[in-house]
């Protein structure tokens, strides 16, 4: 048996669906930009730390040459946008879930709930990466119930506030200038935000060690041991949880683009894999049951993009539901579940080295399959939407 000839065709994209071409000219250049730098620089650098659970600070400035500090105070469309996140997820998602957070948990709280001073403070340095935010919401007890159960607490004092308590999984914690932090007013019992510096006496960040999945970013535990703020460090539009479920609906739609960005990694390790290797005298994509895995990943791929373009059009249109955030975001990372499982099939004993980037690939999305509300939670928010009625407990 021969080996099958190599491809005399360029192969397609893995933008498989092309909404790259429903973008304008300036914005479709600037995403060739941004993937070429992300193809040649980041990609190569990235699996190391991944092994050692290292953040990567001298990848930082490059990806601020590219606005991706930036992107959500830029003026560009939810599509140019959700396509950035896509393109990130392909190459890393570590680094694909610190600019996502970045821009949507923080750069957005500020620039949408912030007062003048708070934006003219924190904007400059945190678009340009010069500084990171930490996003302060999940708590060690409480997680997909923090709406009821957030117990953080925010005590007034004749000077300001006093900030007491603890949270979890805080992406940027050990690392970042500014954190968002989301704490229960005692005296009214409303949820609302406010900005810590993270050099604030009683601020204490400790990294979460030993995690398989999403290792470059660092998470971490925090505890606010009365920390005392001024008066006007309580973001003024963010009074109640309304405010923060308001970011979890763009975040949410944001991780779903995360979803689409991992299938195309995995479709893109796998075709190269399976026509560099050879089995039995041919290339493995001379085998029928790696090109209905392929095939299979391919349609996964595909059905999530034409979601995501149409969560993109309703973003576009201030149309944007939890119905279509939550249902985008478990069907995303359910599909990009099945097909990373698919992909590291195929790969045999490679598929759980980390060199062949196929294993960081399938541990990364076990962890964007739980955050932003685990695909249960989105699940029952989504079919709460649907029928009216609540399974919550």
């Amino acid at each position: 048996m021969t080996a099958a000839p190599a491809p005399t065709v360029a192969l397609p994209h893995s933008d498989l669906l092309e909404l790259r071409g429903r973008l304008d000219v300036a914005e479709r250049e600037r995403l060739e930009r941004i993937e070429e730098h992300l193809r040649t620089v980041v990609r190569p650098a990235v699996v190391e730390p991944w092994v050692q659970d290292r953040f990567t600070p001298e990848l930082l400035p490059g990806l601020a040459e590219l606005g991706l500090g930036h992107v959500f105070t830029d003026g560009s469309s939810p599509l140019f946008q959700g396509l950035v996140h896509a393109t990130l997820a392909r190459t890393d998602l570590s680094l694909s879930a610190l600019v996502g957070i970045h821009n949507e948990l923080i750069v957005a709280t500020i620039a949408t709930l912030g007062s003048e001073e708070q934006k003219r403070r924190w904007l400059p340095s945190l678009e340009r990466f010069e500084s990171l935010g930490a996003f302060c919401l999940t708590e060690p007890d409480h997680g997909s119930d923090i709406a009821g159960g957030l117990g953080t607490q925010a005590r007034r004092t004749d000077d300001g506030w006093v900030i007491s308590g603890s949270k979890r999984w805080i992406g940027a914690g050990t690392l970042a200038q500014v954190a968002v932090v989301w704490a229960r007013d005692a005296e009214d019992g409303q949820i609302k935000g406010f900005l810590v510096p993270t050099d604030a006496p009683g601020y204490r960040a400790r990294k979460i060690e030993h995690k398989t999945g999403l290792k470059i970013m660092q998470n971490a535990d925090i505890v606010f041991d009365d920390v005392a703020l001024p008066a006007d460090a309580m973001l003024p539009g963010a009074t109640s949880f309304a405010q923060a479920n308001g970011l979890l609906l763009a975040s949410r739609a944001w991780v779903g683009w995360q979803g689409l960005g991992a299938q195309q990694g995995v479709l893109e390790v796998l075709r190269d894999y399976a026509l560099e290797r050879e089995q039995f005298g041919k290339p493995l994509a001379g085998f029928q049951i790696i090109q209905q895995h392929l095939a299979e990943i391919a349609g996964n791929l595909c059905a999530t993009a034409g979601m995501m373009a149409q969560i993109a059009d309703l973003q576009e249109a201030d149309r944007l539901t939890m119905l279509h955030a939550a249902t985008a975001k478990a069907t995303a990372t359910r599909l990009a579940r099945a097909s990373a499982a698919l992909g590291r099939d195929a790969l045999g004993g490679n598929g759980i080295v980390a060199d062949f980037e196929m294993t960081k690939i399938m541990n990364d999305v076990e962890a964007i399959y739980s955050y932003e509300g685990t695909y249960a939670i989105n699940s029952l928010i989504a079919a709460r939407a649907l029928t009216g009625v609540s399974a919550f407990c």
